[in-house]
C-alpha cells in the first residue's frame, strides 16, 4: 500500500487549522467566561438573591469551575504556542500573557480560595460575615478580587494580541 503524500499534506494542514481554531476558541471562551462570571453573573447573584451566603456559595462554585477551565485552556494554549513557535515561544508576548494568567489562576485556585474556604469553616456555626473572622475574610476577598481584575485585564490584552500567536 503506497502512501499518498498529497493526502497526508492535506490532513496535516487540516489538523493545523483545527489546532488554530481551538487556540482562538479557547482564548475566547476563557476570557469571555472571566468577564461574564466575574462582572455579570456574580454581581447579579448578590443583587437578586436575598441570601448573601447562598449568593456567595453559588458564585464561589462558578469561580472554582472557571479556575479549572482556565487551567485546562492555558495548558492547551501554552503547548500550542510551544509547538508552533518552537524555542521562539519564549519570545512571544502571547505566551507570557497566557503563562501569567495561568499563574494567577493557580494562585487563586490553590492559594487564595482555600484560605477563604477555611475562614468560612472556622466561622461556623455563624456565617463568616457575621463572625469575628469577618475582617480577615474581607481582606483575603479583596486580594482575590485584585488578582481576578488583573487576570481579566490581561485576558483583554490576550484577546487583542492573540493573532501574534498564530504568526
Amino acid at each position: 500500500i503506497g502512501i499518498d503524500r498529497r493526502s497526508l499534506r492535506l490532513k496535516s494542514g487540516q489538523m493545523h487549522r483545527f489546532a488554530e481554531h481551538l487556540y482562538s476558541i479557547f482564548i475566547t471562551l476563557w476570557v469571555g467566561a472571566l468577564w461574564a462570571i466575574g462582572y455579570l453573573a456574580a454581581p447579579t447573584l448578590f443583587r437578586v438573591l436575598d441570601d448573601r451566603a447562598l449568593a456567595g456559595r453559588v458564585a464561589g462554585e462558578m469561580f472554582a469551575y472557571l479556575g479549572w477551565l482556565g487551567m485546562a485552556f492555558a495548558a492547551y494554549l501554552l503547548v500550542f504556542l510551544a509547538l508552533r513557535k518552537n524555542g521562539a515561544a519564549f519570545k512571544s508576548s502571547v505566551f507570557w500573557l497566557i503563562l501569567l494568567m495561568l499563574l494567577l489562576t493557580v494562585a487563586g485556585q490553590f492559594g487564595i480560595q482555600p484560605i477563604l474556604a477555611q475562614l468560612k469553616v472556622d466561622s461556623l456555626p455563624r456565617e463568616v460575615m457575621e463572625s469575628a473572622l469577618r475582617d480577615r475574610f474581607v481582606a483575603w476577598h479583596g486580594v482575590s478580587s485584585v488578582v481576578y481584575l488583573i487576570q481579566s485585564l490581561l485576558g483583554l490584552l490576550l484577546v487583542i494580541l492573540q493573532g501574534r500567536g498564530l504568526r
